[in-house]
């Protein structure tokens, strides 16, 4: 069983060699999803592919951040240099990004992050279907489901055993990009779920179709979503056994120490035997407490609603608690922080502050500090110190911050020769000599590929919206009964419940897309007789999320509707549409699909899907440059859009205790949401909807196909219905609503 470390610098790659790691995992130049302070330059990689070629271990590139189609150009040129540096895989979320390398460098061995949420033995399946060796299999999983999906496959498992958590599914997270823009699909997640939120001091109130309103503060919260970290040691024996190709310690955001620790501590449990395994355990545990990481717990690994997996009232943060500062105050000589250490301390310790009351975290390293009225270089536990504190990072006077370590002080480190790494200039040749090497064949795949050059590409003016398209047209006397909402271009609209479709709605919509679960499956009968012919005119949407216990129940349930004459069904993750093989009907995909580039639709289109929702993160000019490049190639499959909705921003495995459901939350800065639990998932959604309804008429002149209105997480009684078809309309005065990123930009 393979030992896979993380490394984002090349102390770390050192430390994780060093501590014994058989394979080593980095971040591709410019796509991966890591927010990392200082990208490996390709030389830098190239010595590692080098030096693991010599030793008999691997490295393994993570390219796995979802490409916007303006990132196409940067992408081939990487990939073409790392077809010829030859990296023993490269692990991948994006769609386009594989359909690159199958047509172009088929060569490259391709793993599946775990952003491609496999939950399920036949995503495993589809996946060896489309060329992956190995796939990563979601961090929500049990080892009994893992085991499961291990029997029913010949491809390898890799399980992630070590390091943080997310809260959300892992690929369908969008709060930190709802919240600005910084999406975490591709590496630049602000961490939203780290933070502290308090319940609205009034309790309930869903936010309505009208935009709710303004919660009142107060109400006790805590660090609501902050999940611990997780820490397998004791499921290693338990996941050699299930089958499990290859064990992956997360943190290539991590110093060399982490690395370091927690790689030696899983080597030392994988090469126990029985007998000695209790004594690995211990010893292994121990290193790994000296990691400063955060917190850590067995996560899913035992069960799938895990009772210790949030601790709500820490804040999370990684690193040694050191203790809350007693009091700051400002001397001649600059500020000091003092405080009574619960961990030794030395000054050149990397260090962070958190202050509580507005959740700001400011990292520093130490240069100063006193016990009593001298100055010393080392503090012991339960020492009572002043630390000095960076100029105008805390006022005197403040309170309730909180010192944690983080790294400890640097020491001098063996060179890259001395280590046995190639000579960085000898490295740098090499890349330049395969830059030139490649530049003709690098130019005739971006002729081929990238045809809609984002520098040709301006975004429509504002100005340019046509709001007469939106208004409803009526010929002669009102009738009673529901109105044509006449659009610019066709909308669907989506709910999750069946009795909205038999209910008098105020407009008629193109298409309904009706959610897939069992309640609604039982219906069918009765929607068929209320429908008649209209049922051509529904589609069904599959959850994004299915788990191995779920496959058979929901195989039925397709049976069902597909002899019930039903031919229409929205896939919610890619390898659903090998559930349809063999069947006449009509695919269409969800923005879970993830589809940022024009190569991404063509893998989609490769499936037989007729119609995408384009990725919901999008802003206004990736939008008109996927449309442009999928023109460009010719492209059959239609474009669509969600463009009115409260999407699921957490979408979660976890039911925590502490969680209080329809109530609304607030965050530090006031924003507004809910959380609601359904059918096994916990979603987080906004107190107010989103809207690009006034922009329908410029989206449409960009050349998309249809959008879709969802009522999924909204309230949908009969004023809501009322105050949408205002909003649909144009005529009306209605509250301005946010427009997710399409008005900003997408990082």
């Amino acid at each position: 069983m393979e030992l896979l470390a993380p490394a984002g610098n090349m102390e770390s790659f050192r430390a994780a060699v060093q501590a014994g790691a058989d394979a080593v995992y980095v971040g591709a130049p410019g796509f991966n999803a890591r927010n990392l302070a200082r990208d490996l330059r390709l030389e830098e990689i190239a010595a590692m592919i080098q030096y693991c070629r010599l030793h008999g271990l691997k490295l393994y590139l993570a390219a796995n951040s979802l490409v916007r189609e303006q990132d196409l150009p940067q992408v081939i040129e990487t990939l073409a240099i790392l077809d010829e540096l030859k990296p023993d895989a490269l692990i991948v979320q994006d769609l386009g990004v594989i359909k690159l390398v199958q047509d172009h460098f088929p060569a490259l061995v391709l793993h599946a992050s775990t952003l491609m949420a496999a939950h399920n033995s036949d995503v495993v399946r589809s996946f060896t279907a489309m060329g992956f060796e190995r796939v990563v299999l979601a961090r929500e999983l049990t080892i009994k489901e893992i085991s499961a999906i291990c029997k029913k496959t010949e491809t390898e498992i890799e399980i992630f055993v070590h390091g943080a958590m997310c809260f959300s599914y892992s690929g369908l997270c969008l709060f930190s990009s709802f919240l600005g823009g910084k999406s975490g699909l591709r590496g630049r997640c602000v961490q939203p779920c780290r933070r502290q939120y308090t319940w609205d001091a009034k309790g309930g109130g869903k936010g309505g179709l009208k935009g709710g309103r303004k919660p009142a503060a107060g109400g006790k919260g805590g660090y609501l979503f902050s999940m611990n970290d997780l820490g397998g040691l004791e499921a290693v024996p338990l996941l050699a056994e299930a089958g499990v190709a290859s064990l992956k310690i997360e943190g290539r955001l991590r110093t060399a120490h982490y690395v370091s620790h927690v790689v030696q501590a899983y080597r030392l449990v994988i090469d126990a035997d029985a007998a000695g395994l209790p004594v690995a355990l211990k010893k292994a545990g121990q290193l790994a407490d000296k990691a400063m990481s955060r917190k850590v717990t067995p996560g899913y690994f035992q069960s799938p609603q895990p009772l210790e997996a949030i601790t709500p009232y820490h804040s999370g943060n990684t690193g040694l608690h050191l203790g809350r500062l007693d009091a700051v105050v400002q001397k001649k000589s600059g500020c000091y922080g003092s405080l009574t250490l619960k961990d030794d301390l030395e000054t050149g310790d990397r260090l962070r502050l958190h202050l509580e009351s507005s959740g700001e975290r400011h990292s520093f390293t130490l240069q100063e500090m006193l016990k009593g009225k001298d100055l010393v270089e080392q503090a012991l536990a339960g020492d009572k110190v002043q630390i000095s504190l960076p100029p105008d990072l805390v006022a005197a006077g403040a309170k309730l911050i909180d010192l944690y370590k983080v790294d400890v002080r640097s020491r001098p480190q063996v060179s890259d020769i001395e280590f046995g790494l190639p000579d960085n200039r000898a490295m740098q040749d090499l890349i330049s000599k395969a830059q030139e090497h490649l530049r003709a064949g690098i130019a005739t795949i971006r002729r081929t590929v990238c045809t809609a050059g984002s520098e040709d590409t301006r975004p429509l003016a504002v100005d340019r919206v046509i709001r007469s398209d939106n208004r409803i047209r009526r010929a002669g006397p009102q009738k009673s009964g529901p109105v044509k909402v006449k659009l610019p271009l066709d909308w669907w609209l989506k709910t999750d419940s069946l009795k909205l479709l038999q209910d008098r709605l105020p407009f008629t919509p193109d298409r309904f897309l009706l959610s897939l679960d069992k309640t609604n499956v039982s219906q069918v009968g009765q929607l068929k007789r209320y429908m008649g012919s209209g049922i051509r005119n529904i589609t069904w949407c599959l959850p994004p999320v299915l788990f191995e216990s779920e496959l058979a129940q929901v195989q039925k349930q397709l049976t069902i509707l597909v002899r019930s004459g039903f031919k229409s069904f929205q896939i919610g993750h890619i390898s659903q549409a090998w559930m349809f093989q063999g069947e006449r009907v009509h695919l269409s995909s969800d923005y879970t699909v993830n589809l940022m580039n024009n190569q991404a639709m063509a893998a989609l289109d490769h499936l037989g899907v007729e119609a995408a929702q384009l990725s919901i993160e999008a802003d206004r000019k990736l939008l008109a440059n996927i449309i442009k490049g999928s023109r460009a190639q010719s492209q059959r499959i239609r474009k669509g859009l969600t463009v009115y909705g409260a999407p699921a921003l957490f979408t979660a495995r976890l039911a925590a205790r502490h969680f209080q459901y329809d109530r609304v939350l607030l965050s530090p800065k006031g924003e507004s949401f809910t959380m609601h639990r359904k059918d096994g998932l916990v979603k987080t959604v906004p107190c107010r909807p989103f809207s690009l309804l006034p922009y329908l008429g410029e989206l449409r002149d960009m050349g998309l196909d249809y959008v879709v209105v969802d009522l999924c997480n909204l309230p949908t009684g009969q004023q809501d219905m009322l105050a949408l078809a205002d909003r649909l309309s144009g005529v009306a005065r209605v509250g301005k609503l946010p427009t997710f990123n399409y008005l900003g930009t997408l990082e």
